[in-house]
């Protein structure tokens, strides 16, 4: 049998007995066709599943609805999956975002906050004994990037920053980890010279209970962006895109939805704009030019 290349957790039949206030009498939404919610892998997929799948099941019972769970390994795994239309909902980064949406219609509602902030940077850090102190002196150094070549944060935007201070890839040795946690771990134990992630990335439960992060400095920092997004693709109408944004972003509100949330180590749902990510574009177009690199990853 062929191996599939995501991870798939179904929710909902779950969902009755946790949420069941949420539950309407009309049974027709269990009769519709269920919705996919994407999860890009920014952390391992064991680890995303945990997280989500009480989110999942909430949203599935708030809209008596069957709502399937589903990851992958790899960010190219993910973005294949995009390419497909295999998501409804989807919460990926920010670069993978303006990218769906001028190719595919994809609409932001949602941004996160979590670690009590709605925004994040791009960020390059070192050892704390490295002698690197500056931008500059990453030249000829290694830098670990936290994701592939479609890393918002990890890649783009710390590209943008490097050659901002004129440092190209060919002044620098570009390595990649699977994902932001790999790459502050990995220079950590000093495997690398330089990390190159978000910010954000010091504050995940996987770093920290690794490594000790006193030991890392900062070299360098993008000003601070809106938060990861979380979009609809085009088959999601406008009434059921309001509704899943309106469930979402209310759940601070319900004692459930803290749960939920505090489960995915989020402080809040925001509701977004779709302008909010211009900034994203502008830096995209700096580093990848005018089509923001599509043609680099179709």
């Amino acid at each position: 049998m062929k191996r599939r290349s995501f991870i798939k957790y179904t929710s909902g039949c779950f969902a009755t007995g946790l949420f069941s206030q949420h539950v309407s009498a009309n049974d027709r939404g269990n009769q519709q066709k269920p919705l996919v919610l994407g999860i890009f892998p920014r952390r391992n997929p064991r680890l995303t599943y945990t997280l989500f799948k009480p989110l999942t099941d909430y949203l599935s019972a708030a809209l008596n609805r069957q709502v399937v769970l589903q990851t992958t390994r790899h960010y190219s795994e993910f973005w294949s999956n995009i390419q497909r239309h295999r998501y409804d909902i989807l919460h990926y980064n920010q670069y993978q975002y303006i990218l769906s949406n001028m190719l595919y219609g994809h609409r932001a509602i949602l941004k996160n906050h979590e670690y009590g902030s709605a925004s994040i940077s791009s960020a390059i850090f070192t050892h704390k004994d490295s002698d690197i102190e500056t931008i500059q002196d990453l030249k000829a150094k290694s830098i670990l990037f936290g994701g592939t070549k479609m890393a918002m944060h990890s890649y783009i935007g710390n590209r943008w920053l490097l050659q901002n201070n004129g440092l190209y890839p060919e002044d620098y040795v570009e390595k990649f980890a699977v994902n932001p946690p790999n790459a502050i771990i990995a220079t950590y134990q000093k495997q690398a010279d330089a990390a190159a992630t978000g910010n954000a990335a010091l504050s995940l439960d996987s770093v920290r209970k690794n490594i000790d992060i006193t030991q890392l400095k900062y070299v360098a920092q993008t000003q601070a962006l809106p938060h990861l997004p979380w979009a609809v693709s085009k088959r999601v109408d406008e009434e059921l895109m309001l509704q899943i944004q309106n469930i979402l972003s209310q759940l601070r509100s319900d004692p459930s939805g803290n749960m939920v949330l505090d489960q995915a180590k989020l402080t809040a749902l925001i509701p977004v704009t779709d302008s909010e990510y211009n900034e994203h574009r502008q830096i995209t177009r700096d580093v990848y030019g005018k089509n923001y690199g599509a043609e680099l990853f179709s």
